[in-house]
């Protein structure tokens, strides 16, 4: 009599992205390193190529609008650490941007009354003091949770924009003007960093958005990152699991802050003027608005939203007016057909579950599956 005939199991059908993206995760580091090597050399040659099909002129200048692109870049990273990391929604992330600002303006422009630094002293200088207003935030409210932490960062978002309106030494509208800027001058000696010169900019933070990453990035598969994690998936299970969860929101926030302030000052620097009316509440929605559109803990797919965001305006000048309905438009049908984002973190971080499994099984396997009515079958043997 023979046995009844084995079930064959579901079939898993993988795509070439998914598949390319698999092929990239069992890299070992140091090959990554090297395949990232010419894409980054691109990164940095794009102002100098200006290519016709991406460029933005005669709009607006190329190399200005990529250092728009880069330093909201950089902003995404930091905010990306606060909602895609740690879950905590933060909608006055602004807040941090403008006191970043205002430390570059206050301790350079001529304008101010403080004493003088050098400028590139005002970047680490603005990642403390942004670092301090995380902290004197986050200390008495990050008990809170969902809408209610999401008011009080909105409120604090407005409370920097009013408090620079109504402070004498901090000029309202009329703000600061000649913001300092690196030294450096080119053959001709003309400065490297001037307003109108947009390549020294970009190449600055280009420079120091790849030095975030790894750190970020490092930040992630540590100790502190799977406590982020454990967080934004669950709250009480991780309080219940012994993680000290608001020691580590406090420690999202600050982080998130101090990147906050540093692009602030870089922002700044560029534009060399500082007024109260750049840091408003639509500001804030469209970095949120790029975190979410390139994937909500994905610190690569939050680069991409930024670049989306920063980048489409600045290449369709006559749409630049729409950019809220565009982007309000483009967050439904996004929600709505992939709600993940663009570049999601639940792929990657399925990634280091069955890295796990294989170490300590010794074989390979699914820990889980896209698609969960599968995930069961993956490995069932007959059925007796």
């Amino acid at each position: 009599m023979t046995s009844p005939p084995t079930p064959a199991s579901a079939p898993t059908r993988a795509s070439g992205l998914r598949g390319l993206r698999d092929r990239w995760n069992d890299l070992p580091r140091w090959q990554q390193w090297l395949w990232l090597l010419p894409v980054v050399a691109l990164i940095y040659a794009l102002p100098v190529l200006n290519p016709p099909l991406i460029t933005t002129e005669p709009g607006t200048n190329f190399p200005i609008a990529l250092f728009d692109a880069a330093r909201f870049a950089l902003l995404a990273i930091g905010l990306n650490v606060v909602v895609g990391q740690a879950g905590l929604l933060d909608l006055g992330y602004v807040g941090f941007f403008a006191v970043g600002a205002y430390v570059a303006a206050l301790f350079t422009s001529p304008d101010s009354v403080v004493w003088h630094i050098p400028y590139l002293w005002t970047l680490p200088l603005a990642m403390i003091v942004t670092m301090l207003a995380g902290l004197l935030l986050g200390g008495p409210t990050l008990r809170l949770r969902g809408d209610y932490l999401a008011i009080v960062t909105l409120g604090f978002g407005e409370i920097i924009r009013l408090l620079a309106t109504i402070v004498g030494p901090l000029k309202g509208q009329v703000g600061f003007q000649g913001v300092g800027r690196p030294p450096g001058t080119d053959s001709a000696g003309q400065p490297l960093f001037s307003n109108s010169n947009g390549t020294s900019w970009y190449w600055l933070v280009v420079t120091i958005t790849i030095v975030i990453l790894v750190l970020v990035g490092n930040l992630e598969r540590s100790r502190v990152g799977r406590a982020w994690i454990a967080i934004r998936e669950d709250e009480d299970a991780a309080q219940i699991m012994g993680v000290p969860t608001v020691q580590f929101k406090l420690w999202a926030f600050v982080i998130g802050a101090a990147i906050g302030g540093l692009s602030g000052a870089l922002f700044a620097g560029q534009v060399g003027f500082v007024n109260n009316q750049k840091f408003d509440v639509p500001t804030s929605v469209l970095f949120l608005a790029a975190v979410v559109l390139g994937g909500s803990g994905n610190k690569v797919g939050a680069v991409v939203g930024a670049f989306i965001v920063s980048y489409i305006p600045n290449r369709f000048v006559e749409l630049a007016g729409y950019k809220y309905l565009i982007f309000g438009v483009a967050l439904i049908v996004l929600m709505a057909f992939r709600p993940q984002g663009l570049l999601g973190a639940r792929q990657r971080l399925l990634t280091y579950g069955r890295e796990a499994y294989r170490r300590l099984v010794g074989r390979p396997d699914q820990v889980a599956a896209d698609d969960p009515m599968t995930a069961g079958t993956a490995n069932s043997g007959p059925v007796r």
